[in-house]
């Protein structure tokens, strides 16, 4: 929540810079052929659109209810996964329902967060400790262990 409280900052910040630049005085066109203000007020739109969704997935995790799990628990939402591939590398997951792709860090290393609607998330959902997920849809793409859900 606190990576995604800095993140609409950033973007509602960026969202008025871009505002302030397409209406200023100098961003008037020169003629017909000039867009600046045109291109700025696009920038405005995409960043303003952009801190909309965070405080979307703000939102969702403010209402999240943290489930509780145990080796026999299916995966499901706010499930924190550790996957073991065949090198014996660890990776972490936290399914959750908004903000895939963050990466956040505790005690023991990065964890990275994804949907139930990511491929991955999609794969997990339903399984449980000790069972295999493979990452992707090809038939070389390595196969991963899951080593526990909590």
């Amino acid at each position: 929540m606190a990576a995604l409280s800095a993140d609409l900052s950033v973007f509602s910040q960026a969202a008025l810079a871009a505002h302030g630049a397409a209406t200023h005085a100098e961003c008037l066109p020169d003629n017909k052929y000039d867009t600046t203000a045109l291109e700025a007020s696009y920038i405005a739109q995409g960043q303003a659109n952009r801190a909309q969704e965070i405080r979307i997935a703000l939102e969702s995790y403010r209402c999240l209810v943290l489930q509780t799990f145990d080796d026999e628990t299916p995966i499901r939402l706010t499930a924190l996964v550790t996957l073991e591939g065949d090198d014996g590398s660890l990776r972490r997951f936290f399914l959750g329902p908004q903000g895939g792709g963050m990466k956040c860090a505790d005690g023991e290393g990065e964890i990275m967060v994804i949907t139930p609607g990511s491929p991955l998330g999609k794969r997990l959902l339903g399984l449980r400790s000790g069972d295999d997920v493979q990452n992707e849809d090809s038939a070389g793409a390595p196969i991963f262990t899951i080593r526990s859900v909590c």
